[in-house]
């Protein structure tokens, strides 16, 4: 039975990754993100956080725990980044997209910050979700 199931769930992965992402909600999920990139190296959070959707049930996560909610997150971003200067400049790269079904789109990436103190950077996942004709970051996996 355990091989059943596992059979079930690697065809499974196979079948989501073999479909295909239609131009239109490629390029409006690279809009996304270019969008975010821009916003914050302007130093604007508030844009930056206009890709999340402004929901309680947003989820950001890294590697000290989850933040539940839209309002938090932002709070959590202003507390950690107080400036443009803290800040630093973002860059999205290496962006790999699977559609997980029509509406929702599973999208992997690597961000790089560069700082006056250095540059620092690691790997992103992301869940997005088309809702009311806008995709919108549902959840963010980043460490």
């Amino acid at each position: 039975m355990k091989r059943l199931t596992l059979l079930f769930f690697v065809l499974s992965a196979v079948f989501v990754e073999a479909q295909t992402i239609g131009k239109k909600n490629q390029q409006a999920i690279i809009s996304l993100l270019a969008s975010q990139e821009k916003c914050w190296n302007d130093g604007n959070i508030e844009g930056y956080m206009s890709g999340y959707w402004n929901s309680d049930s947003l989820k950001f996560i890294t590697k000290t725990g989850i933040t539940y909610g839209w309002k938090p997150t932002l709070e959590m971003y202003k507390e950690h980044y107080p400036d443009k200067v803290a800040m630093g400049t973002l860059d999205f790269d290496d962006i790999r997209m699977i559609k997980m079904n029509g509406k929702t789109i599973f999208v992997m990436g690597k961000w790089t910050l560069q700082k006056t103190t250095g540059q620092v950077g690691g790997r992103f996942t992301l869940v997005c979700k088309k809702m009311k004709g806008e995709w919108k970051i549902v959840i963010d996996h980043s460490s």
